[in-house]
Order: C-alpha cells, then structure tokens, then sequence
C-alpha cells in the first residue's frame, strides 16, 4: 500500500530536513571520529519528546520508559533502535519513542544494546532476547508489541523469531520502521534509491555490515538478515517504509515472505521519503506515519 505524495506544504520541512543530514553527514565524511559520529547522531535526531520518561535498567542494560501523558497505558512496546548495529542510543531515538508512547497511548521500552566494533554479532541479538524475557517477567499479563526502526527493525524480528524457537510467549505483534533486513543487500532499491535517498548509502551500509558480522561473519544467515528466516508462526506485522529509501526492497520482500507463510503483513510505502524518515518529526509525513503506526498498536494491545 502506498501512502499519498507529499503536498507543497512539506516541502519546506523537508528541505530542512536535507538540510540538516547533509550538514551532518558532511561533518561526518571529514574524518569524524565513531564517538563524534555517535554524538552526531543523537544531535541529528534530537525532537520532541511528549508525555513522561523515566530512566531504568533492562536486564542489565541502561533503559528508558516514556510514558504518554495520560493515565493508564495500556499494554507495552519494546523498542529497538536503529543505527547500524554501531550507533544510535537512547538518547538519539528519545523523540521517536516518546512520539510513538502518545500516538499509541502505551508505554514505549528502549534499551542500550551492546553495538559494534566493541562488541559483534550476535551480542546485540543476545541483549534484545533478554530485554524481551525481562519485559516479559516483569508483564506476564500485558501483551506486547516490538518495534525498531532500520537495524532495529531488523533486531525487533530476530527477537520474535527467538521467541518462537524458544517457546516463549510471542509478541502481540511487531511495528517495523524502515527495516534493514538483508545483510547481503541483493535488493535493487540499493541502487536505484542510491541518490534518492540521502541519509542512506549503500557503501556505508556494506561498512556497517561488516564490521557488525566481523571476519568470516555470514551475511547470509537468518538472524543476521532476519528476511531468510522461516517466519512462520509470526504474529500480524506492520512495515512501514520509504519510497525513496534504499532498503525499500527489503520491506517489500519481507512482505511477499510473510504472506507466503500466512503471516498477516502490513507494508505501506511512503512516497518521495527515504530511509527511516519517522525520526524527524517536521515532517508532516513522519507525523502521519507516526498516527497510523500508534492506531496498529493500540488495536495489537486491547
């Protein structure tokens, strides 16, 4: 399902928006070190944050709770977030959480998973199955969503897909953001977004997979590119993505797998956006995307 093209009102909003990634990523071309890269990031995707956090621990790990304004949640989403395996935080995501806890009207879980160089595959696979087992002790009566944008998205089906094989209890359902889901990277989007898309480049995103997988490290493997995987058993999953979005074909196979399966699988694809566009909350289209993202949970969760 495509989404409508955005109006001339956005167009400001996303000149902006480029504006400001190119600025970054400029900065970042110049030889920045990963710790100013990281920081950059977080700067980057710095936006509003509505409703209430609370900072905690998640097995083990540094964790955030945003709650939204009113009372009484109902039901929980743990969220992944994205950055290649290598960057991304809490900090650098606190926005889209606190926009997705309002619009859903359910408490949002963040955790600091292990990234790469520091630590490789499958640490951070290790850390999201275990944030999931804590939520669920701590909620056995809540159901739950999982979510994650790009490499979360692909860190949020690799935990489901755990959970299945574990006989744990499955997720009510998952909320997938721009998920980079094909290490191997064989979709066509990678190049004929390649210059659409200008947060996104194919030859970072080949950099991140290595270094994520490390030497020897199989790109091809099922809970490394979570779209090789058997999904049966899988419960409804939403995708939402970018037109312009170099791992759009990722999404859209993920779908045409889903559903080979049974697997009830929602995509819906945005015109002119690129990758995991939700972050910037100028834009009109993230703030739609966002509505129709909490309206899914809220249905997953009652």
């Amino acid at each position: 399902m495509t989404a409508e093209k955005p109006d001339h009102a956005s167009a400001a909003a996303q000149a902006e928006v480029a504006r400001r990634i190119v600025e970054m990523t400029s900065r970042w071309a110049q030889g920045a070190t990963l710790a100013e890269i990281r920081g950059g990031f977080e700067e980057l995707l710095a936006g509003p944050e509505p409703g209430r956090a609370e900072s905690t621990t998640l097995a083990g790990m540094a964790a955030v709770r945003h709650r939204p304004a009113a009372d009484a949640p109902r039901g929980c989403v743990l969220f992944c977030h994205g950055g290649g395996f290598q960057i991304g935080s809490l900090r650098s995501h606190a926005s889209l959480m606190a926009r997705l806890a309002e619009a859903s009207g359910t408490e949002v879980i963040g955790f600091d998973y292990r990234l790469a160089p520091e630590h490789r595959f499958p640490a951070q696979m290790e850390d999201g199955v275990a944030a999931y087992r804590a939520v669920l002790a701590a909620n056995p009566h809540t159901r739950i969503v999982i979510a994650g944008d790009s490499a979360g998205g692909n860190l949020a089906l690799t935990i489901a897909l755990q959970a299945r094989d574990a006989g744990l209890t499955l997720p009510a359902a998952l909320v997938l953001i721009s998920p980079w889901l094909d290490l191997t990277m064989r979709g066509e989007s990678y190049q004929s977004r390649a210059e659409k898309d200008i947060f996104s480049k194919p030859e970072a995103l080949r950099a991140m997979a290595r270094t994520y997988l490390g030497r020897g490290g199989d790109p091809l493997a099922p809970l490394a590119s979570p779209v090789n995987a058997d999904l049966a058993g899988l419960p409804p999953i939403l995708v939402h993505a970018g037109d312009f979005d170099i791992t759009l074909d990722d999404s859209t196979l993920l779908a045409q797998r889903a559903k080979q399966v049974g697997v009830d699988c929602t995509l819906r694809v945005w015109p002119e956006m690129g990758h995991h566009f939700q972050v910037f909350d100028a834009l009109p289209q993230a703030r739609s995307s966002i509505a129709d993202i909490g309206v899914f949970i809220r249905e997953a969760v009652r």
